[in-house]
């Protein structure tokens, strides 16, 4: 009890934070601390815990808080946050929908507390531990500072799924690379099964970067450099798979897919995320079709890991371990296999329950042969052997079972078959994305959901309908979860905000375009060109919104970019790292989101700021350049 006190006490007299930041972590240590009164405590713990719950009270009063009342918010609701009970870890969570624009951190009550609107759609993003944040988002990967000025972009090609922030400040890509098909049947593969456009695999790019806009590659490894094959004997790389457990069969998965798939695998390994161990100096993959985890050694050099010796394993880019599916190095059958299209596989971080052992989001397909239509949280301890990893001469990688796993009362009720994670809090909670459904949870030992959130995006257009919400588009990728002491924290104003359900202008906005196709009415018109610009007012001055509108719709105008220039009458009101420029821009796209089209139409529509606009330049690109500019005057 009196370290839990003395966390509430340094919480509150650290000044580098603000008001906010410093009553979550002190509340963290309230919560923690009455979790932790028992009968039998002593007399002072006793003492303390009343003094304690007295400051807590205090904290809750000088901010407005009533912990009793954090959920629901006092409506039948459907999105937002619906569940935060006692026991919940309190902390802040960062989101954004999948090829979602914005990014939007949370405070424990649902609250936004500091978001980033981008110009074109993010797949992921990480706080950094300087306040900054790393986004994936095309053409590459792009860190933003706080107020969302660009601070350092590397562009690459191939780009997908997940990066990592290294601790000697690189940042380390995952890429997709590909192979013609006479390349792969040169490598080994059994031409029966090669997809004619080859097969794509994935690598790995160390980058340290450089000034604003690059970077240097340091480091480098890649799947295609470790593979085994059965069929052709001519080739250097011929062997007994299930003798070289360290190496890739490249032919087990297009076989096994061609099963099903006459035109044989393309997308080969797709590697959805990476994690790093420091103290191994070990990366670990998951490659989503086969099905498995693998760990390769960090500390070879590049050199090293293209072949199989050097590192602290002396195996270079050899497969240190894997898990999850035998069949894949020659072993068991089906009956073994114990993962099923997985995501985020990682080593719990060291201070926390269960660190050093292995959490992962076990999604569940019916795709070529599997027929595991539910998901699990899993957890397992890796059988580390220094560098290494032990395993039985003949057999297959252990674990045979598991530390722990969370799976619903009614399996099949928690099914996410694609994208979703997992992650370990401090109190022992986990973290759970069912990315399908927008669902974000947390879940305690025992398997009680304590704290629920439902990401509110494509869903407001049907609530003020008062239709029931529906689950398409709203999507998450990955979520992650921050404590309130998180160094990332510190260069951030965090004093709450709206709901993200109560921001205006922040969602896929296709229920109103199919709406107003529907209905032929797109409000005032204020320009004629190829494409006619309306005003649609919405019945509110902060909902105004630009729509462009063809009828007919041709093929060229489905692949056209639209771009707006938003002149301000005081540049002042505009977003600090545009203000420079004058003018807001915003580009959007035919098939992004907020865009439609059909036979009949194509319509886009574009949100209006809230701050004064002396006039609008907007105008369309095609492939062969541009097709047509114009001013669209609004007046008062």
């Amino acid at each position: 009890m009196q370290a839990y006190a003395q966390r509430i006490l340094r919480a509150l007299a650290d000044h580098d934070t603000n008001n906010w930041v410093r009553y979550w972590q002190a509340r963290y240590a309230c919560d923690a601390a009455v979790a932790h009164d028992t009968p039998d405590a002593a007399p002072v713990d006793r003492v303390l815990l009343i003094l304690t719950a007295a400051i807590c009270a205090q904290l809750d009063a000088r901010l407005g808080v009533n912990p009793a009342a954090y959920s629901p918010r006092g409506e039948e609701r459907t999105v937002g946050l619906l569940l935060n009970e006692s026991g919940a870890a309190t902390g802040y969570t960062l989101f954004t929908g999948s090829f979602n624009s914005d990014v939007f951190l949370l405070d424990p009550l649902g609250r936004v507390v500091h978001f980033w609107h981008m110009t074109d759609s993010v797949s992921h993003a990480k706080l950094l531990d300087n306040g900054s944040l790393l986004v994936s988002m095309s053409p590459g990967i792009v860190e933003f500072d706080p107020r969302g000025k660009i601070i350092w972009q590397y562009n690459i090609g191939g780009l997908h799924h997940d990066f990592l922030k290294m601790p000697n400040g690189n940042v380390t890509l995952l890429v997709q690379g590909n192979k013609t098909r006479e390349q792969a049947i040169a490598a080994g593969a059994n031409p029966e099964f090669v997809n004619e456009r080859g097969i794509q695999y994935d690598y790995l790019i160390e980058v340290r970067p450089a000034g604003a806009n690059g970077g240097e590659a340091v480091w480098e490894w890649s799947a295609w450099d470790h593979l085994v094959q059965d069929f052709d004997p001519s080739k250097e790389n011929y062997g007994a798979v299930a003798e070289r457990p360290e190496l890739i069969d490249l032919n087990f998965l297009l076989e096994t897919v061609s099963e099903s798939r006459s035109e044989g695998l393309y997308n080969w390994t797709h590697i959805n995320s990476i994690d790093y161990n420091p103290e191994l100096d070990q990366i670990m993959l998951s490659p989503r079709h086969f099905s498995e985890l693998w760990i390769i050694d960090r500390s070879a050099t590049t050199e090293e890991a293209r072949g199989s010796g050097g590192g602290n394993s002396g195996m270079g880019g050899d497969l240190l371990y894997r898990w999850g599916n035998p069949r894949a190095y020659g072993h068991g059958d089906a009956a073994d296999q114990r993962l099923f299209w997985q995501h985020q596989p990682h080593w719990i971080a060291p201070g926390l329950p269960g660190a050093g052992n292995i959490l992962l989001f076990n999604n569940g397909n019916e795709f070529h042969g599997y027929e595991r239509f539910y998901s699990s949280i899993d957890e397992l301890v890796p059988p580390v052997d220094g560098y290494r990893y032990r395993r039985a001469e003949g057999e297959a990688y252990s674990p045979d079972g598991l530390e722990w796993t969370y799976v619903a009362e009614t399996p099949a009720d928690f099914y996410a078959p694609i994208v979703s994670g997992a992650q370990r809090l401090p109190n022992g909670n986990t973290l759970i994305v069912d990315g399908t459904a927008g669902t974000i949870f947390q879940a305690t030992r025992d398997g009680r959901i304590v704290w629920k959130y439902v990401a509110p995006l494509d869903r407001r257009a049907h609530l003020r309908q008062g239709e029931p919400a529906t689950l398409d588009g709203n999507s998450i990728y990955r979520a992650n979860w921050y404590p309130p002491d998180h160094p990332g924290l510190r260069a951030l104003d965090l004093t709450p905000g709206a709901y993200v359900e109560d921001l205006p202008d922040v969602y896929d906005r296709s229920y109103a375009i199919v709406a107003a196709a529907a209905a032929g009415d797109y409000g005032e018109r204020l320009a004629d060109s190829d494409f006619d610009i309306y005003l649609d007012a919405g019945g509110d001055e902060y909902e105004r919104r630009l729509i462009y509108a063809k009828r007919p719709c041709a093929a060229e105008d489905t692949q056209a970019r639209f771009f707006l220039h938003i002149i301000p009458t005081d540049a002042r009101d505009l977003p600090a790292p545009r203000q420079e420029y004058g003018f807001d821009n915003f580009d959007f796209n035919f098939g992004a989101k907020g865009v439609q089209s059909s036979d009949d139409w194509c319509i886009a529509i574009a949100p209006l700021p809230r701050y004064p606009i002396e006039r609008i330049r907007t105008g369309q690109f095609m492939d062969g350049g541009e097709a047509w500019r114009a001013d669209v005057e609004l007046g008062e």
